[in-house]
């Protein structure tokens, strides 16, 4: 309703106000509070200060304001006073849907007091009624929800601000004791790091989509399903094309580290892959670092996408430190500059665990072409890829050789 409308009359039944059966508010009041406990389940498991306090306070508003409806009256004053109590209730998380049923139980009452003591002759007023008893539910309905609803995207937007300040905070190694009590967030004592990347969702490309939305859907999905698989516990720092995800090891224990990211994978609707590394609180700096120069030695060397775990891949990790053992294996790698395709299929053959079908379909060729190929790299660089000793050889060449370029292309 708007101020600028024309005042009604009020309804009547049987020559009285409509509203006569509605006005003991206090003692209505407790009686609508003792039904909505017997028959609105959620109330029943409300504290009793809460029955006793809100409840109470919020029937009685819905109760004056269904008075001054139906007498015709002017009501923005008490459904400002309603707007108030929603927004209470939803930083208190009371379930909308129990607030919005409680109101429905008591027009339910309501009514049943307004007809009891009408006749036929009434029929016309009752009708009038009706139609002036749905506008009023829409208007409780309506302020209630619309305080709720933008109450609790503040709510959300405070966590999710506390939760960012936290976790950049334990990312850059500042102490976070003191942060964390005022964020209401407990610290773990060791944190499972993860370092996510997101690769694109193909519709980030279509010509006639907006790639910044589909990319930004992406994430939320993910992060609605991080939210439901792990709850508060996770802390993260994401962005359309990755980041990092902190989780409680004793929230999350490793065994399912890899069904998580199937799940974060499904809804994202793209292929997620994790490097992870397990760190206590004060490690977590370093964790996050090491976790990170993990994944993107995982995508250079084109692995599949999945979780890659530290203890599973210190070794390429030690092989990709600086120094005169690193240099000497990626030079061994130097005659292919000249031939890219064996290059390629060295790559994808090593990237897809030695499996030459595979490798053959990812580059478009025929299964005999990739052991050609393979045969000629052993002839051009005197290392044969055929045997365990000479791929061994090649795998670790390929691992340094791919931080080597990435150091050529930082520095150029």
């Amino acid at each position: 309703m708007t101020t600028t409308e024309e005042p009604r009359s009020g309804l009547t039944v049987s020559g009285k106000p409509m509203s006569i059966p509605l006005r003991d508010v206090r003692t209505i009041s407790r009686q609508l509070v003792g039904h909505f406990v017997d028959n609105v389940i959620p109330c029943g498991t409300l504290p009793g200060d809460v029955i006793a306090g809100d409840v109470t306070t919020v029937t009685r508003i819905c109760l004056e304001l269904s008075v001054s409806m139906l007498d015709g009256r002017d009501i923005p004053a008490k459904t400002e006073r309603l707007a108030v109590a929603a927004a209470e209730w939803a930083r208190e998380g009371v379930p909308i849907d129990t607030i919005l049923h409680a109101i429905h139980e008591g027009f339910k009452v309501g009514m049943d007091l307004i007809v009891s003591s009408a006749t036929a002759k009434d029929y016309a007023n009752l009708m009038a009624g009706a139609r002036r008893v749905v506008e009023l539910l829409d208007t409780m309905s309506g302020t209630v929800a619309r305080s709720y609803v933008r109450e609790n995207k503040a709510v959300v937007s405070e966590h999710h601000n506390a939760v960012h300040t936290l976790t950049s905070a334990l990312l850059g190694g500042y102490p976070t004791s003191t942060m964390a009590r005022e964020c209401g967030i407990a610290l773990a004592e060791e944190y499972t790091v993860l370092a996510l990347a997101i690769p694109e969702h193909p519709d980030e490309r279509h010509p006639t989509l907006d790639g910044k939305v589909v990319a930004r859907r992406k994430l939320r999905r993910l992060q609605a399903e991080l939210a439901t698989r792990c709850g508060d516990s996770a802390l993260a720092l994401l962005s359309v094309d990755g980041g990092t995800i902190l989780l409680p090891t004793q929230a999350c224990a490793d065994a399912g580290l890899d069904e998580l990211l199937t799940q974060l994978s499904a809804a994202a609707r793209v292929p997620v892959t994790a490097a992870v590394v397990i760190a206590a609180v004060a490690e977590v700096p370093g964790a996050a670092d090491c976790a990170h120069e993990l994944l993107d030695m995982v995508q250079r060397l084109q692995f599949a996408p999945g979780v890659y775990r530290f203890a599973d891949m210190a070794l390429e990790y030690q092989l990709t430190r600086p120094g005169p053992g690193r240099e000497r294996l990626a030079s061994l790698l130097d005659p292919l500059d000249e031939h890219p395709e064996l290059l390629e299929t060295l790559r994808s053959h090593i990237s897809n665990n030695l499996n030459r079908t595979r490798t053959a379909r990812l580059l478009h060729i025929h299964i005999n072409t990739v052991d050609y190929r393979l045969r000629r790299i052993g002839r051009i660089i005197g290392i044969d890829p055929l045997t365990t000793s000479g791929l061994w050889q090649l795998r670790s060449a390929l691992i340094a050789r791919s931080f080597r370029e990435r150091t050529q292309d930082d520095s150029g």
